[in-house]
């Protein structure tokens, strides 16, 4: 076994997000910290100002939590029925919330009481909002209108009726006249100095979009929506840079100044609280003093003299893990050793095929062992990459497996999810290959439709030329 020839594992192509530097910022953030709310969290908004507080809108109250609390420091609970969408003025002194009732109230955050109260909504307002210039509050309510209210004088002054469905969320840009408002999968731009005229219409999400926040450069919107997914857009070209995956539908989201803290609600009562990770300082220690350069390349350009003879000292090859499993012939230890990782998984597995001994590999499992080898089947069997390798691994499986089927509740479990993929895989081929039939008929119908016109012009030029002889 002195010429063992290790496997040779075959290169897939990287599959992943590109990476940006969107994607290195919104990523720079620590584990989530959770908070449990007692109702779904409709809304949380931060402070512009130190230190920094956030309020949390749940069921019929708003909770301001400090920065790094896990516990309330104030609760408003002056709501008769639910309240919506608490939101701070730039000077952290002001917090608007709406009702279901369709109420707006303004509170004094030293106080308790309502200031100011609007009422002009037919229906809840899930959205409000202040505008840059601090003296305006703009509101959005299921009556499909968004409305612009003045402060000092407590009245109505603008509104807009362009939503086909619910207003469900809105902010306003604190850099330039822009307003961000959703309704239904829509994210609609408009221009406040221009009368409310619509400048763009996003639809990113596959559900209802249920938050928008602005960064605190104002160069990034995020949305968050009931399919789970938060969605970072530049406000620039409009297009998403980034995403985020959550555990249940969202709700709310906020960041905190300079984007240190993000924190989302969700429908299950669940606050996640995720702060900026901390750039570590590095140590100054001594450096070594390295080699110079020229003691690496010292006899590199040598040339070899006529009376010279050249001894080559040849490389020690070191044999992987998996590799020294199969020269002793440890076939199932190689193929556990390597289940972590797909692509050398694949190629151990068609190594097994090529030498026949891929059943034997895979025989005489226990329930652990066979969960293994069922879990990495399940991960990996949809990916094209590989179908091929791992289909046929799944039918030696069922071949060696089915008669002890119904013995161990957790395997049958593992059998099953596997069947319901295989199911699914076998839909989508057959998808794929209705549309490749569809696209030959277009294919063959655009083919024949040239055929005619080439012929008449051969035809044409023949009898030109014919002519031309004539003459």
């Amino acid at each position: 076994m002195a010429g063992y020839k290790p496997v040779a594992i075959q290169a897939y192509p990287v599959l992943g997000e590109k990476i940006t530097q969107d994607t290195l910022y919104w990523n720079n953030y620590k584990t989530p910290v959770q908070i449990k709310e007692f109702g779904a969290v409709s809304k949380v908004d931060f402070s512009l100002q130190p230190p920094y507080n956030y309020a949390v809108t749940a069921s019929s109250r708003i909770h301001i939590y400090g920065r790094y609390s896990q516990e309330p420091i104030k609760t408003f609970s002056r709501f008769k029925d639910t309240a919506y969408c608490a939101t701070f003025r730039q000077d952290g002194k002001l917090l608007v919330a709406g009702s279901e009732d369709g109420g707006i109230q303004l509170f004094d955050i030293s106080g308790r009481a309502p200031l100011r109260q609007f009422e002009g909504h037919t229906k809840a307002v899930h959205t409000v909002d202040f505008t840059a210039d601090k003296y305006h509050v703009v509101s959005g309510a299921d009556d499909y209108t968004v409305k612009l209210w003045d402060i000092p004088n407590s009245k109505e002054i603008l509104t807009f009726k362009e939503h086909s469905d619910y207003v469900r969320c809105g902010c306003a840009s604190k850099l330039n006249p822009d307003l961000f408002v959703t309704g239904g999968r829509y994210i609609k731009v408009w221009d406040m100095l221009k009368g409310g005229q619509l400048l763009v219409s996003l639809k990113n999400h596959h559900k209802t979009v249920t938050c928008l926040c602005l960064s605190s450069s104002g160069q990034r919107l995020l949305s968050g929506s009931l399919d789970r997914k938060v969605k970072v857009y530049s406000t620039s070209s409009y297009k998403v840079v980034h995403s985020f995956d959550y555990a249940a539908s969202i709700l709310s989201l906020a960041l905190a100044h300079e984007d240190e803290t993000i924190v989302v609600g969700m429908t299950n009562g669940i606050l996640s609280v995720k702060h900026r990770k901390s750039e570590a300082k590095k140590d100054s220690l001594p450096r070594r003093r390295r080699p110079a350069y020229r003691t690496f390349i010292k006899g590199k350009n040598y040339m070899k003299q006529q009376d010279d003879i050249l001894i080559n000292r040849p490389s020690k090859k070191h044999l992987e893990l998996y590799d020294r499993d199969l020269k002793n012939f440890r076939i199932s230890k190689a193929l556990d050793r390597v289940l972590e990782t797909p692509e050398i998984t694949v190629s151990i597995i068609k190594e097994l095929n090529r030498r026949g001994v891929l059943a034997n590999a895979l025989a005489g499992r226990d329930e652990k062992e066979i969960s293994r080898v069922l879990n990495f089947l399940i991960r990996n069997l949809s990916q094209p990459r590989f179908a091929p390798v791992l289909i046929n691994a799944a039918e030696i499986i069922i071949d060696i497996y089915l008669p002890v089927i119904g013995q161990s509740p957790v395997v049958d479990k593992k059998f099953l999810l596997l069947q319901g993929l295989v199911e699914k895989e076998i839909d989508y081929q057959r998808e794929l290959l209705e549309t490749l039939g569809m696209m030959d008929m277009l294919f063959a119908t655009m083919t024949s439709k040239e055929s005619p016109s080439l012929l008449q012009h051969n035809a044409s030029d023949g009898f030109l030329e014919n002519k031309k002889i004539e003459s």
